[in-house]
């Protein structure tokens, strides 16, 4: 049966705990990026390692924001040890975007994405899953360049609305895959929105993520929006686009924003994945994940996460002491 995500975490009497990490995972089962990206059996027991080991409440596929760009074309640098990262620009021009095909959703590693989740749903049937998605701002920044994006924005806000058009057309398809897939929800990954003013993210993230909500949001089917760039003076702007699940990194003011939204929008973040679980020691990973659990108390619609996807080898220890640390505010 489909879980409602959001249902899930406001009636549930324990603090959740949602770290991004499939990629942690790794050296538990010693298989490589190349392979977690590639390959459905290398990301599903990775994820399936990381939740034997912590007991986690929800299930995330690998974040993985050059998949989609891949689908459209773009060149992918691929490694055994690093994150997928793209090589130069698909398109450069107004005739090149208008040239721009929208490719098929199943194409390329989108189906390994999508076998993943299906396969995570066979063995784990009564527990949460949420795929990973790249947003439409995003995903443009990926295909034309993030600064020439920003540029066009503001030179020439037409040509950019072209390609938002193909990137949200596509990624409607492809949230919609996800669910199929037997996905409860996705997060969608925004981050590049978070260089833009305020104005800005709502004109070319915003309207853009509010389609695709319109489209494919069900009761037992909830969009995630991760923002890890964004900043309480975003948040406004953000909240236009109708997700009532949001999830920011370290520059949003956690508690303000809690104070700013009503109490059925969920707030999840925002552990630096760099400062506090890669770079820290254990004792200070505990600390500062019951500091923010003390801060957060009173609030059942806040998800205790690390803000953006955490580092290749973040040690095990350092997320052992996160798991446990919100198990005790639990009791």
């Amino acid at each position: 049966m489909p879980i409602n995500f959001k249902e899930f975490i406001l009636k549930s009497n324990e603090r959740i705990a949602m770290p991004l990490g499939v990629y942690a995972g790794l050296d538990l089962t010693g298989a490589s990026v190349l392979e977690a990206v590639s390959n459905v059996q290398a990301q599903t027991e990775a994820v399936m390692a990381l939740h034997e080991r912590f007991n986690s409440k929800v299930l995330l596929t690998a974040m993985d924001l050059s998949t989609e760009a891949e689908a459209f074309g773009c060149e992918i640098r691929l490694s055994k040890a690093e994150i997928p990262t793209i090589i130069g620009r698909k398109v450069t021009n107004n005739e090149e975007i208008d040239q721009l095909a929208v490719p098929e959703v199943g194409t390329r590693r989108t189906k390994v994405h999508l076998q993943t989740t299906s396969d995570l749903r066979r063995l784990n049937p009564n527990i949460p899953i949420l795929g990973g998605v790249i947003g439409p701002f995003s995903l443009a920044c990926r295909i034309f360049g993030v600064s020439e994006s920003l540029e066009l924005s503001i030179s020439d806000p037409d040509v950019l609305t072209k390609l938002l058009d193909k990137t949200t057309h596509f990624l409607t398809e492809y949230v919609n895959a996800f669910r199929k897939s037997g996905a409860d929800g996705i997060i969608m990954a925004e981050p590049a929105a978070g260089l833009l003013s305020p104005r800005g993210l709502e004109k070319f993230s915003s309207q853009y993520i509010k389609q695709i909500i319109e489209k494919t949001q069900i009761n037992d089917f909830q969009i995630v929006l991760h923002n890890c760039g964004a900043k309480l003076v975003h948040l406004p702007k953000i909240l236009e686009s109708n997700a009532s699940i949001l999830h920011f990194g370290a520059p949003m003011d956690i508690i303000a924003a809690l104070q700013q939204v009503e109490s059925r929008v969920i707030i999840s973040g925002n552990l630096d994945p760099a400062s506090v679980f890669f770079n820290s020691s254990r004792e200070k990973v505990q600390a500062q994940t019951s500091n923010l659990l003390n801060l957060t108390s009173g609030y059942k619609n806040f998800v205790i996460s690390s803000g953006c996807d955490l580092p290749l080898h973040t040690p095990l220890e350092n997320l052992e002491a996160f798991f446990n640390a919100v198990g005790d505010d639990s009791h």
